[in-house]
């Protein structure tokens, strides 16, 4: 099968550190699963610029077909492309906005996909004249709708439920290895909780710090760098901030953990609580965002709302469980995560694409 794969969500270098590679990913599998994949990022400068993104010259590049913009998506994205990459292909794929009005310079088959900046530009006034109108005439013309989460699926269908049919979920999957792990009580010692992630505001670290920063017993510790450090570091004496961190060695943080805490919001599905789990952490996130629907609440993890009095009681509970509760949540925690690993999330996808095709 031929695919074109159209977002700004991509990294053009591997060492990319602030683009996710979790798109990436699936185009990784669905090529060593013999299909050819054609990948271009329509990029506005402009937000490039605002996200703190790399700049690279319209071209082809190792991962990708990098097509600039100095206005939003101003004329035929087909006009900057190389004419190989214009024809035959058999499904479009388009994620984020950029993506999605692009592919309607294109014929043929679309799948488009939801994440929660999606959801952003279909429900605010800012965007109404002319990305909303490109995005409907997207999701109208698509033969599916790939929605990063069954939270944003549940969304999309609040705000478009006529496509209720062709809607799926594709959710990301983790390249680590599942783990056993026996926590023992947390009521009568040191609690170390850990969080990871980027540090802005919609993460709620602050939250998450004025919850614990009286408690004596808990130990916190903060992977991360980003520009809300300062302020953060202003909070507390007690927290341990690390920076940023190799992927194995935040692993290796959350395995010396008891609990992640993450109360962030508008996640479009957020791999790093995956990998919270996949190490055997009580994993907490917000309700009714990112992951909640793979994490249930006091079944496999914790939902919380995103407010410090909302944060401190979930972590207050969780102390305050014994050890067969504990046992209990984890091993259901291992059984849900050992299904989201990458090979399967990406065959997933690949096979609900096949079905709509």
């Amino acid at each position: 099968m031929k695919i074109l794969f159209l977002t700004d969500l991509y990294p053009i270098r591997e060492d990319e550190k602030n683009t996710p590679k979790t798109l990436y990913n699936f185009v990784k599998f669905w090529r060593k699963a013999g299909h050819s994949v054609d990948v271009v990022r329509p990029n506005f400068l402009l937000n490039s610029f605002l996200r703190h993104k790399p700049f690279y010259k319209t071209g082809q590049y190792e991962n990708a077909y990098n097509a600039n913009y100095l206005t939003p998506f101003w004329g035929d994205i087909k006009q900057k492309l190389p004419k190989q990459i214009c024809e035959n292909y058999d499904v479009i794929v388009a994620h984020m906005p950029s993506g999605i009005i692009a592919s309607n310079s294109f014929e043929g088959k679309i799948i488009c996909a939801v994440h929660c900046s999606d959801l952003d530009v279909l429900t605010k006034p800012i965007y109404s004249v002319y990305f909303k109108r490109q995005m409907e005439k997207a999701y109208d013309r698509a033969v599916g709708i790939a929605c990063r989460s069954i939270i944003l699926r549940k969304k999309f269908l609040e705000l478009y439920p006529q496509y209720e049919e062709k809607t799926f979920v594709a959710p990301s999957g983790i390249d680590v290895q599942p783990i056993k792990r026996q926590v023992s009580s947390m009521r009568d010692r040191q609690v170390n909780i850990v969080t990871c992630a980027q540090l802005i505001k919609r993460k709620n670290i602050d939250k998450l710090i004025k919850a614990v920063k009286d408690n004596e017993k808990i130990k916190l510790t903060v992977i991360g760098e980003g520009k809300e450090l300062e302020p953060l570091v202003r909070l507390s004496n007690n927290v341990k901030f690390t920076g940023y961190l190799p992927k194995d060695i935040v692993l290796n943080e959350m395995k010396n953990a008891d609990i992640f805490v993450l109360p962030s919001i508008h996640e479009t599905f957020g791999m790093v609580y995956l990998e919270a789990m996949a190490m055997g952490c009580i994993t907490v996130c917000t309700k009714n965002d990112g992951v909640d629907g793979i994490i249930k609440d006091g079944v496999n993890g914790f939902l919380t709302e995103p407010d410090v009095e909302s944060i401190k009681k979930t972590i207050e509970k969780i102390i305050g469980s014994d050890e067969g509760q504990i046992y209990n949540i984890l091993q259901n925690c291992y059984n849900t995560v050992t299904d989201y690993n990458s090979t399967t999330c990406a065959e997933n996808y690949l096979q609900n694409i096949l079905k709509n095709i």
